[in-house]
């Protein structure tokens, strides 16, 4: 404060001296112009010879001898005159310099809105990219590589605002979580011109076909590649921090079936799997001998297939049950006809994404009824896609990369945790894949990562919309950041009654205050988001409408038609790894023997007791006597049995 007013006394200070120098120039030039004569009087003193007068002397000779020499006293009021304009500009420019610095006062915080500049410096005005909305006349759009986060609540405009646009200027391969299959009606018909659109919902027989087995890629891939499914498929919801015991061993009877039906299983799918397990003509146990004697590789049975086998056959009836029941629950979905007739071939794979002849459009779309039921295979889907193109940026694993994939997951904290999905954003984009997140709020996002996730931390770019939930709001108005403001307080001094005051004194204090508070985070115009980026000023932006654009109506054409049992824009087909591969896991003798030495179903029958003899006498009846033989004691087990229980009333044992 004490420098600001320094700055305001020597700002007073060269006024008055321009204001002066102005008149003392007007009047030396009024002495020059008249040739210095005597009727002037006394000057100052000579400076050089020549004589200075003092600075206010112009106006005593235009007042004397004004109507003598009009000419010189009129120039020489405008010499004046011109300095006093000369001081008002420089008072009225130092107003606005202290003005200009009173705006990036930073005590507090330097947090602000960006301006056109920031925006050009951010890269928003590319001609390609992501939409992101609009500043002023322009689009906001983000080229880079890095991920989108954006917070939207239902019906608030993401799909018609960042969804669509998006979609329908992405000239890459795309991966989009559609629930409601809006977004399939409205840009697979542009899409479909330069990509191979492809609608997979496991709800339609006429949807395209994937089976995830086929992804096992045979050979030191085979064994981590099964395990990445099981790890799936017993964590349908995405909500297990720790597996229990039941999980853990079904886990492991799941990557042991798999890999035996993809080596000598018909039906190499994962309903194959469920009816593998489940198989009708023959018992659990069988079927356990059956995966250690089939050969799977030459003569000899598959090591982790085998041992997965007799891990199971180790344990005691009741608990072998409790694991098969386990796994089969976690493979009942692809018991339904129209899931297993979509999974029972691939019309398209993950490879196909990135290296197809042109690039490919896949949209996961799932009716709201079936969210649930279907969950686990679409979670199945991203992880494998997850985990497939991150291998190697070499083309050492077989797939050239010919275009950048999009991951444009509308909703997704409803496919629950994906744990390599979250731990792979931080690297992902330096393999050609960039993900834009949509999420109803950061409450959705937790309940499914948890506190401690590292959603926020690796999406360079995240994008508000007015938000209903307080906890998002806050988060928001804290990312944004604090300004500092300069308030001015004035004190009134002086009797209340007077006609005047004594004293007006104003002061001005900094003070904090944030960017946007959580209330008006909560109250932004329905036409309004907020944009920022990493190391960027935020941006309040204007939200998108694609039917509103002409850019984009002009793009909206019909979906491409679907027919059941062929897909007609599939990519070129690709061979798997497992086609025409079965070996032989008959129930041939040896199986059956060794089934019946190790305990297995041979061993399976019920002896019945002798038939109990009736006593001879009621007084029998009364001999509990423990030495007795059992043979002379007709009866008395039944005896001893209808005394304990009623010993107990509420034993739950009905007399």
């Amino acid at each position: 404060m004490k420098q600001a007013t320094n700055v305001l006394y020597g700002q007073v200070t060269v006024v008055v001296g321009i204001v002066c120098g102005a008149v003392w120039c007007a009047t030396q030039w009024a002495a020059h112009a008249l040739d210095y004569p005597r009727f002037l009087g006394d000057h100052w003193f000579e400076l050089s010879g020549t004589p200075v007068y003092l600075p206010w002397q112009v106006f005593e000779w235009w007042l004397l001898y004004g109507a003598y020499a009009p000419r010189v006293f009129d120039t020489a009021g405008l010499i004046a005159a011109s300095g006093s304009g000369l001081a008002v500009l420089f008072a009225i420019g130092m107003a606005l310099w202290r003005a200009r610095q009173a705006g990036t006062v930073t005590t507090y915080g330097s947090a602000c809105w960006a301006d056109a500049r920031a925006v050009r410096k951010a890269g928003l005005c590319a001609a390609d990219g992501v939409f992101l909305g609009r500043f002023g006349n322009r689009y906001l759009r983000h080229a880079g590589p890095e991920h989108v986060l954006a917070f939207a609540p239902t019906r608030s405009g993401k799909g018609v605002g960042l969804v669509v646009p998006t979609l329908l200027s992405w000239p890459a391969s795309a991966v989009i979580h559609d629930i409601k299959g809006e977004n399939w009606s409205l840009t697979a018909g542009w899409r479909a011109r330069f990509s191979h659109c492809l609608l997979f919902n496991p709800t339609d027989p006429a949807s395209a076909a994937y089976n995830p087995l086929l992804e096992v890629r045979r050979g030191v891939h085979e064994v981590r590649d099964v395990q990445n499914i099981a790890d799936i498929l017993v964590d349908p919801e995405g909500a297990l921090e720790r597996r229990n015991h039941w999980e853990k061993t079904s886990h492991a009877l799941l990557v042991g079936a798999i890999l035996h039906v993809l080596y000598a299983g018909r039906d190499k799918t994962l309903g194959g799997v469920a009816t593998f397990l489940s198989d009708p003509t023959c018992t659990f146990e069988l079927t356990l001998h059956r995966m250690m004697a089939t050969a799977h590789l030459g003569d000899e049975p598959h090591p982790v297939v085998a041992s997965a086998a007799r891990e199971v056959l180790n344990k005691s009836e009741n608990e072998r049950s409790g694991v098969l029941s386990t796994a089969m629950s976690f493979l009942g979905l692809y018991r339904d006809p129209t899931v297993a007739q979509v999974t029972s071939r691939c019309d398209w794979r993950i490879a196909d994404l990135i290296s197809a002849p042109h690039p490919v459009s896949l949209y996961l779309v799932v009716p709201p009824s079936d969210i649930n039921r279907t969950k686990p295979l679409i979670r199945l889907i991203l992880n494998q896609i997850g985990r497939r193109l991150t291998e190697s940026l070499d083309g050492a694993d077989g797939v050239e990369r010919k275009h950048r994939l999009l991951l444009m997951l509308d909703e997704f904290p409803a496919l629950g945790r994906l744990d390599f999905f979250e731990s792979a954003l931080a690297f992902m984009a330096g393999y050609g894949l960039r993900a834009f997140l949509i999420s109803q709020s950061l409450n959705q996002i937790d309940k499914a990562y948890g506190q401690n996730h590292s959603i926020l931390d690796n999406c360079h770019v995240r994008i508000t919309f007015a938000t209903n939930d307080e906890r998002t709001a806050k988060r928001i108005s804290e990312t944004l950041g604090t300004a500092t403001e300069l308030r001015a307080q004035r004190n009134y001094a002086g009797h209340r009654l007077a006609p005047w005051l004594g004293h007006l004194m104003v002061s001005r204090q900094e003070t904090a205050r944030a960017l946007l508070t959580p209330g008006e985070v909560m109250q932004l115009p329905v036409d309004q988001s907020v944009v920022m980026l990493s190391g960027h000023p935020p941006i309040r932006a204007l939200k998108l409408r694609y039917y509103e654009d002409a850019n984009f109506t002009q793009r909206l054409l019909p979906a491409p038609s679907l027919r059941p049992g062929c897909y007609l824009d599939a990519p070129p087909a690709r061979l798997d790894d497992w086609a025409g591969l079965a070996a032989s896991d008959d129930l041939s003798e040896p199986v059956l023997q060794a089934a019946a030495q190790d305990g297995g179903p041979a061993h399976e029958w019920s002896t019945e007791p002798p038939a109990a003899s009736f006593a001879a006498s009621d007084f029998d009846l009364l001999n509990d006597d423990e030495t007795t033989p059992s043979s002379a004691r007709p009866g008395m087990h039944q005896l001893d049995a209808g005394r304990m229980a009623s010993l107990d009333p509420d034993d739950g044992i009905i007399l």
